[in-house]
């Protein structure tokens, strides 16, 4: 089992951590908080929709290049990695020194998609592949509603499997992602 730590404790982890790997459901705010916490913490920004998985127009790309990228990213010596794909977490584990899970009540990820479609209907987010505008379609909907129940048993084995040492901070709310922001702005 991983080891779960309180926000205070992540804070003061986080500050040495080199390779952090920030996971949760669509639409539940890990680019946002990613992005704020590479500013924070010096640490390159790696989005995996826009860095590993996609291709313009919506194309994945083939799998043994998805894992290649991977590889080649994990590989490096300071990251902050932002995205899901329990497939490849193995991979990403093996390197991680530190885990925040953002793990919100459903309505905030679903929220969060319908939002983000709304603003940036027609065109490309930062953190996505280029060619890729914002879309909604009942797939991805259905994603995001059973994530809890088809993602995340996933998850856990595979932090399970990575082991006692690895800390974990789990979020579930905004209001706690805000509370650790401060806190490591208080840091400095």
């Amino acid at each position: 089992m991983p080891k779960f730590v309180s926000i205070s404790t992540a804070a003061e982890q986080l500050r040495s951590a080199n390779r952090i790997l920030v996971i949760g459901c669509s639409g539940s705010g890990k680019s946002t908080l990613s992005q704020k916490l590479c500013r924070r913490l010096g640490l390159p920004y790696i989005s995996m929709d826009r860095d590993v998985f996609w291709l313009a127009g919506w194309k994945m790309r083939p799998r043994a290049e998805i894992v290649e990228r991977m590889k080649a990213f994990v590989a490096g010596e300071r990251w902050l990695i932002d995205g899901n794909s329990p497939g490849t977490l193995p991979i990403r584990l093996q390197r991680t020194e530190f885990v925040v899970w953002l793990r919100p009540p459903r309505w905030v990820s679903v929220y969060g998609i319908l939002s983000r479609w709304i603003r940036y209907r027609g065109q490309t987010r930062p953190e996505q592949a280029e060619g890729c505008p914002e879309k909604m379609d009942w797939p991805f909907f259905r994603y995001v509603w059973n994530f809890e129940k088809t993602e995340v048993p996933e998850i856990l084995g595979h932090l399970d499997a990575a082991g006692a040492e690895l800390p974990v901070l789990v979020l579930k709310s905004h209001a706690e992602s805000h509370r650790l922001l401060a806190i490591l702005d208080r840091g400095h």
